[in-house]
């Protein structure tokens, strides 16, 4: 009589199967058109314009450049004034920014590390959320990135409530979840 796998092995596989189809996926989603949200736009008319070569810094002409002040390396970059994320690559080009929705309790500035990481669960804000990847933590509450399954934004937060999830788009948060491996850079600026 032929051996049986145990049940475990065939969850481990099936797991590590579909980690492997989600990042394959993530890679071919950043390689395509980015939409861009008007509410993305800094400039004062509402029109969106963007600079073919990113700058080392914000300028009125392209409002998507990483922030100088974002460090050097392989990182993630969130500016708190700008509510907008930033992939860099090892060459410090920008591979991906999107606008993002913060919570009520934001990081100070500085530097932190992606930590735990969990594929999904319910937010503070009962929300079913996934893709939620941990850096720090601020007056007892965790702050993480993550993204509504469904693909919605997250209504006006109360402003009594305290949350730190700091929401992104669908697409947005697969891409944020297939670069961001426990240990990557996360680079909070003003």
């Amino acid at each position: 009589m032929p051996a049986r796998l145990p049940s475990w092995a065939w969850v481990t596989g099936l797991t590590a199967g579909a980690l492997a189809v989600v990042a394959v996926l993530a890679v071919q989603a950043d390689q395509g058109p980015k939409p861009r949200p008007a509410a993305a736009t800094s400039e004062p008319n509402g029109s969106a314009t963007a600079d073919p070569k990113p700058s080392a810094g914000p300028s009125k002409k392209n409002p998507e450049a990483v922030p100088a002040d974002s460090g050097t390396g392989r990182r993630i970059v969130y500016s708190l004034d700008r509510e907008r994320v930033w992939l860099v690559d090892a060459s410090d080009a920008p591979r991906r920014t999107f606008p993002v929705w913060p919570g009520t309790v934001a990081p100070e500035p500085g530097s932190y590390t992606i930590g735990t990481r969990t594929e999904a669960t319910t937010g503070s804000d009962g929300v079913q959320v996934e893709h939620i990847m941990y850096f720090t933590a601020r007056s007892g509450v965790s702050i993480a990135f993550s993204n509504a399954v469904d693909g919605s934004s997250p209504p006006p937060a109360d402003p009594g409530a305290r949350t730190g999830g700091i929401r992104v788009g669908k697409a947005d948060g697969e891409a944020l979840w297939a670069f961001g491996t426990a240990g990557t850079t996360v680079r909070v600026v003003e």
